[in-house]
């Protein structure tokens, strides 16, 4: 069978393998303020924004105590966490920064602005907005011309809300 695949179909969530559950938890609650919706003892747990079942599990059933996988095998390159606003992405930074976890880079890509670091397992994580379509930039022709320039990281923590800050 050819043909493109039904386009409301979305990525539900993604599952990463971790050493330290709690080390993990204390990450992508904690910093990134995703509400556990479920455990599993030691083992693994679910974690969702806005009460979806979850958008991200974490297990230890193959991986506790491991360590990452080495530079240049194969796997994940990161887990992208989009925020439905510039506002919502500057306060996740604004999150990072507090924690003092550093960013691995920063990137305008015309049809997004995006924020990359590792969580404590070394998988890439990404954290992004898009804009919308009507600012996406094209050709003469109209085609889509996607970009990579420096993200203005001042200007975006200046987006964070003042109840926030």
């Amino acid at each position: 069978m050819t043909g493109p695949i039904d386009p409301h179909t979305r990525i539900g969530h993604v599952h990463l393998r971790v050493a330290d559950l709690d080390r993990a938890l204390r990450f992508y609650c904690g910093v990134l303020g995703f509400t556990l919706m479920q455990r599993y003892g030691t083992q693994a747990a679910f974690v969702s924004a806005g009460g979806y079942h979850h958008h991200i599990g974490l297990n230890t059933w193959d991986s506790a105590g491991g360590a990452p996988p080495p530079p240049g095998s194969t796997g994940l390159y990161h887990v992208a966490i989009l925020y439905p606003t510039r506002a919502a992405l500057a306060d996740a930074l604004a999150r990072l920064d507090a924690a003092g976890i550093p960013l691995t880079g920063a990137s305008d890509h015309g049809v997004s602005e995006a924020l990359y670091l590792d969580d404590p397992d070394r998988n890439g994580v990404e954290l992004y907005r898009d804009r919308p379509e009507s600012e996406w930039p094209r050709d003469d022709a109209g085609g889509l011309q996607m970009v990579t320039r420096r993200l203005d990281l001042a200007s975006l923590r200046a987006e964070r809300p003042a109840q926030a800050r």
